[in-house]
């Protein structure tokens, strides 16, 4: 048996073909696992529980019929669906996790993390993490309606792609001394992440030690990435993501 760790995907209505492939391997990739985690960015944007088109009720029936069948998911929030909320998780039967979260994973600590909050270069960015993170802020987002939700939604996505063809490349990636730090903090050797769409097993010293910070990649229409850990080993990699059922 293995465990499964993926991010990234992006779900969006107007690219079918990556739903299909997630739902192809939700039915016969992680129904064979011990659990799949959904470490962030899981879609391109949520504005709330209370508002789901026919897309997001197919993806949403298919993690229930997933959790259903015995398999655990568990979903961190990324920078795209943090207002993922209880009604989600109620609907589909997934656990929702703290970022960051640390888990024993077949005897090691290992410490999840949606990887926005190690991009510590990036200033502008991490003030707006500070922000919309801020329950406060949250509430008064869903107090508003859909209609200014879907604005704002887009207004957020626009002036992110703008702002990320103006920055340099390596403010965009993680920093290394906060990586560090936060393993440190944690107690931890091992690290998975998301977000900055690099997939790579790194290696670095921690606590004295040799450690890894696994990163997973983004996905496309064609293909998926994921990390799947066993007894034995841990694996990163891409794989074509299918359209049949």
């Amino acid at each position: 048996m293995s465990t499964l760790f993926i991010s990234d995907l992006h779900l969006q209505a107007r690219h079918p073909a990556m739903a299909h492939g997630f739902i192809h391997f939700l039915q016969h990739q992680a129904a064979h696992a011990e659990a799949l985690y959904i470490l962030g960015d899981f879609f391109e944007f949520w504005i709330g529980d209370d508002f789901q088109t026919e897309f997001e009720t197919h993806i949403m029936q298919a993690l229930k019929n997933l959790t259903e069948q015995g398999t655990p998911v568990y979903f961190m929030h990324g920078n795209r669906d943090f207002l993922i909320g209880n009604t989600f998780a109620e609907k589909t039967g997934i656990t929702l996790l703290a970022d960051p979260t640390v888990i024993d994973l077949y005897g090691t600590r290992t410490l999840l993390m949606h990887g926005d909050s190690l991009c510590t270069a990036d200033t502008g960015y991490m003030q707006f993490r500070q922000m919309v993170r801020n329950p406060a802020w949250q509430q008064q987002i869903l107090a508003k309606s859909v209609e200014e939700r879907l604005a704002l939604a887009q207004s957020i996505r626009s002036e992110s792609q703008q702002g990320n063809s103006m920055k340099a490349d390596d403010i965009m990636d993680v920093t290394e001394e906060e990586v560090v730090r936060v393993m440190e903090q944690h107690g931890v050797q091992q690290l998975i992440h998301g977000h900055t769409h690099r997939p790579a097993v790194h290696d670095l010293v921690v606590n004295q030690a040799p450690a890894k910070r696994w990163v997973l990649g983004d996905w496309s229409e064609t293909q998926g990435w994921k990390i799947t850990a066993t007894e034995h080993q841990w694996a990163l990699e891409a794989f074509p993501l299918s359209t049949t059922a």
